[in-house]
């Protein structure tokens, strides 16, 4: 690998809102009944569409309107997203605060929609820190595809061969590396800090 002058972190496993084995969601506390929403109604792929710039209200209004028997479940999601936060979330949080907190020049890019990352700002303070955001919801565009690196790469001057790419899907990250840029998979926080120290970076 190269100088790596840039970290560019994928801010996703916040909103898990389609994830079948949440331990702790009030909304459905009855696992089969909760894998059985997550398959047929909150989905990857309802998820994806969001990303592309729905807003929460357009989104909710398409479920209810194919499954309106599930309207409550649906509109309690939005109310309690915040409550579906895997604990190992905050340790990489704390990583990526304190990369920025050692001088490290950090951007985020996430596959968000606009509204939900507004929504986010409000209770995570930590995305206030980087210096810069690409959200697909404001440009249309999401992960892997290959314009919105090189988007992101434009909009904040970055060097791709000198940026190193952080992300928690294995796609996401080889599209990176075939965009040009460094890239690492995120698992978990403590084999993203080796990974960081590896590479001589340090917090």
């Amino acid at each position: 690998m190269s100088e790596i002058r840039h970290i560019v972190y994928d801010i996703g496993k916040v909103l898990i809102h389609y994830d079948p084995d949440i331990p702790f969601s009030r909304i459905i506390p009855d696992a089969a009944q909760r894998r059985w929403f997550f398959d047929n109604v909150c989905t990857s792929e309802w998820n994806i569409e969001q990303d592309r710039g729905r807003t929460w209200e357009e989104a909710e209004a398409l479920l209810v309107a194919d499954f309106p028997e599930h309207e409550n479940n649906i509109r309690a999601f939005r109310q309690n997203w915040h409550e579906m936060v895997p604990h190992h979330y905050e340790d990489s949080v704390s990583l990526m605060e304190s990369l920025v907190a050692a001088g490290h020049d950090v951007t985020l890019l996430t596959n968000w929609a606009s509204d939900t990352f507004r929504e986010a700002r409000g209770r995570f303070p930590f995305l206030e820190t980087p210096r810069g955001v690409t959200v697909s919801g404001d440009v249309g565009l999401i992960k892997p595809d290959r314009r919105i690196y090189d988007l992101h790469v434009a909009t904040f001057g970055l060097d791709p061969k000198a940026s190193l790419f952080i992300d928690d899907s294995q796609k996401n990250v080889n599209a990176a590396i075939d965009a040009g840029w460094q890239a690492v998979l995120f698992t978990n926080a403590k084999t993203l800090e080796a990974d960081l120290e590896r590479l001589g970076i340090g917090r």
